[in-house]
């Protein structure tokens, strides 16, 4: 394990644009994969890298985030490695809650400081890749750089939509623009290597990916730009003028997960046969909550394209391009295309199954004869018999008790129950 670096993970804000999933849950703590939490993927990448110290911040609905970090990182009592929440906290002389990433690390820093470490690792907990930080540590200690940015070439369709950096041959960053328009790229225009160009990859975006050395870090939050709440818009900028900061260029799968419809997008990505985020890597493994849960079971299912987590019970007719959750159930005659079901956190007895059912309470899980397409259906939720959720952009965007609609797809809300017949 790296001694000479720490990882400090930013939870996020409220995750409005995720909403619903982000209802009652932080972004961190969002499900991906079938069985995995967001909150797994810098974790793993930070173990991977051999980084084992690291700290998540947290503010909103933290309680499912904490519970899962609790119960999944465990290290031997003769390492030095942990994983630690810290909440945002008022206290006598601050206050207020986080007022954004740069502010975050801020009041962080206070438990921060008590551990030795020459460089900080800052994170985002709501980005989808796989990434050796130590070459991007190695880097920047060789450079002797300040600041480090992760940097990705983008085309001019995304460049709009994140912060871009302009680089000199040395790999050190010049200038900075937030969400330029575009009739100003052509003059933020770096050069990203032929391979990159060649596909029209021009402009570096910030991964929200940073390392500090320490003393800069603790200069810049706690003595020269103590008001400064972001990282991105006010200390990046500043930084440029008065430090060397380099740039990490990265040329891998990385996605922001920044709404439902990118949260939607990488998750169905992973059903396809060679899919850009690789599970299957036994160098990069994505560690989550060893849960001692049966093998899935299926019967009578056509399968294409589909991932099926463990402790599953399958008697669908089809599924495809799909992803189906931690014990899900599905009855017989039901179709699931292009969805992400989440499961469930428990299994239901068959006493408690009698009981829903005389009652006129669909059991947990998928009932008989669905139709669900273009879907989202977050945890524990009870769709009953005949029901057809056909999501698409024929839908208009809107919010009811039950479920919400974003740019044509339809997300089931945590716990919700749909009868028998119900029809979106």
């Amino acid at each position: 394990m790296k001694k000479d670096v720490i990882a400090i993970i930013l939870g996020g804000g409220a995750g409005s644009r995720l909403y619903p999933l982000t209802a009652t849950r932080s972004k961190p703590a969002v499900p991906i994969a079938g069985k995995y939490r967001l909150v797994d993927i810098p974790i793993s990448n930070c173990l991977n890298s051999n980084i084992g110290r690291i700290y998540v911040l947290t503010q909103f609905n933290s309680a499912s985030l904490n519970k899962h970090i609790k119960n999944t990182y465990h290290f031997s009592a003769f390492s030095a490695a942990f994983v630690d929440i810290i909440a945002a906290e008022q206290t006598p002389d601050n206050p207020t809650w986080f007022q954004g990433t740069a502010d975050a690390v801020r009041q962080s820093l206070r438990h921060v400081q008590q551990q030795s470490f020459d460089h900080v690792l800052i994170l985002s907990g709501d980005q989808l890749y796989q990434m050796d930080f130590q070459d991007m540590i190695d880097r920047h200690i060789k450079e002797g750089a300040d600041i480090s940015i992760a940097t990705i070439p983008v085309g001019d369709r995304e460049a709009t939509e994140f912060g871009i950096m302009k680089k000199s041959d040395g790999d050190i960053i010049t200038s900075f623009i937030e969400k330029p328009a575009k009739d100003v790229l052509q003059d933020w225009v770096s050069d990203t290597g032929e391979e990159m160009k060649a596909v029209g990859r021009n402009y570096l975006a910030s991964m929200g990916i940073y390392i500090f050395s320490r003393r800069i870090l603790f200069d810049l939050l706690q003595e020269i730009h103590k008001d400064a709440t972001d990282f991105g818009k006010e200390i990046i900028p500043y930084s440029i003028e008065k430090y060397k900061v380099l740039s990490y260029q990265y040329e891998g799968y990385w996605t922001d997960i920044g709404n439902i419809y990118s949260f939607f997008e990488a998750n169905l990505a992973l059903t396809q046969d060679i899919p850009a985020f690789n599970l299957f890597d036994n160098d990069n493994a994505v560690y989550t909550r060893a849960r001692m849960l049966p093998p899935a079971k299926i019967s009578g299912t056509t399968l294409e394209k589909t991932i099926i987590a463990e402790g599953c019970i399958i008697n669908a007719s089809r599924i495809e391009n799909s992803v189906i959750g931690i014990r899900t159930r599905v009855g017989t005659g039901t179709t699931i295309v292009s969805s992400y079901i989440m499961g469930t956190d428990f299994y239901e007895t068959m006493d408690d199954m009698k009981s829903a059912v005389a009652k006129g309470i669909p059991k947990l899980g998928i009932g008989e004869r669905c139709y669900i397409k273009n879907t989202i259906i977050d945890k524990n939720c009870r769709i009953g018999n005949d029901v057809r959720i056909n999501g698409g952009t024929h839908l208009a965007n809107s919010d009811h008790s039950l479920y919400t609609v974003k740019e044509g797809i339809v997300v089931v809300k945590k716990g919700a129950v749909l009868p028998d017949g119900f029809v979106i």
